[in-house]
């Protein structure tokens, strides 16, 4: 199974969407303080939202149509706004 995952960090409230094939490993490097574009010093980042897929094709698609078209991520963060840490829409790194 292949997923896109939306994640928010709890103190910068910046936003990330990527796609992993293991939730749990791919959150842990988020939160590994490495030298990752991700990874921050201070803050935790924290799943909003996950989509599941059979096809890794399906998966990269759906993440490069959320990171390409603005008007997808913004009615997906629309969509999310109270899940959202602290409500941003339109801002954020994705």
């Amino acid at each position: 199974m292949h997923y896109v995952y939306l994640i928010q960090n709890d103190v910068t409230y910046e936003i990330y969407i990527g796609t992993t094939s293991n939730l749990r490993k791919r959150l842990d490097e988020h939160n590994a303080k490495g030298k990752k574009f991700t990874t921050r010093k201070n803050g935790k980042w924290l799943y909003i939202y996950v989509e599941l897929y059979r096809s890794k094709k399906d998966a990269v698609n759906r993440e490069q149509k959320l990171k390409r078209h603005a008007k997808g991520k913004y009615e997906l963060l629309k969509r999310l706004s109270s899940s959202l840490l602290e409500p941003k829409i339109g801002e954020g790194r994705s």
